[in-house]
């Protein structure tokens, strides 16, 4: 779903452990992370959305995670036009607009790539809060920024 200015419907998932750590995902073959994020398929919701990409990315089923937050805001980047042209997808809008949100793992799960047909991800680890804004590509970093300290507080209170 691409909207009148260019943006592509996307949803972010920010995963904590028991621990209060985050889940930060190796694009596969490349050197950069990031978090979990996919489209929103025509007719379904944010949080189905999210749902369905916990289970393909990294094989995360519903009924493993508690919903803590989600983002009212929907945050938005630009897809450099370099960058464009290496994904298919992204030739087809100029970035994407996101509806973020913070799951809790409930019971301990194995983490698994072999789901997504789009190969996204190759490796895994498990971050403190705050250390994906030094990793995070420059394009993403206002909306990382921005999606965690909208969840702070909630975070905050649930690992206190």
């Amino acid at each position: 779903m691409i909207d009148a200015d260019g943006f592509r419907a996307n949803v972010g998932i920010v995963i904590c452990n028991k621990m209060g750590q985050i889940f930060w995902a190796r694009r596969y073959g490349q050197h950069s992370w990031q978090f979990p994020q996919g489209g929103i398929d025509f007719g379904e919701k944010p949080i189905e959305a999210a749902y369905r990409e916990l289970h393909e990315e990294v094989g995360i089923e519903r009924s493993s995670v508690e919903l803590l937050s989600e983002n009212i805001n929907w945050e938005k980047y630009d897809i450099p036009l370099n960058r464009r042209r290496t994904h298919f997808l992204s030739k087809k809008f100029k970035g994407q607009k996101q509806k973020w949100f913070l799951f809790k793992l409930i019971e301990n799960v194995d983490i698994s790539f072999k789901n997504d047909p789009a190969e996204e991800f190759d490796d895994y680890r498990w971050a403190s809060y705050w250390e994906p804004l030094e990793l995070i590509i420059s394009f993403k970093k206002t909306v990382y920024q921005n999606t965690l300290k909208f969840f702070e507080p909630i975070y905050k209170e649930t690992f206190k």
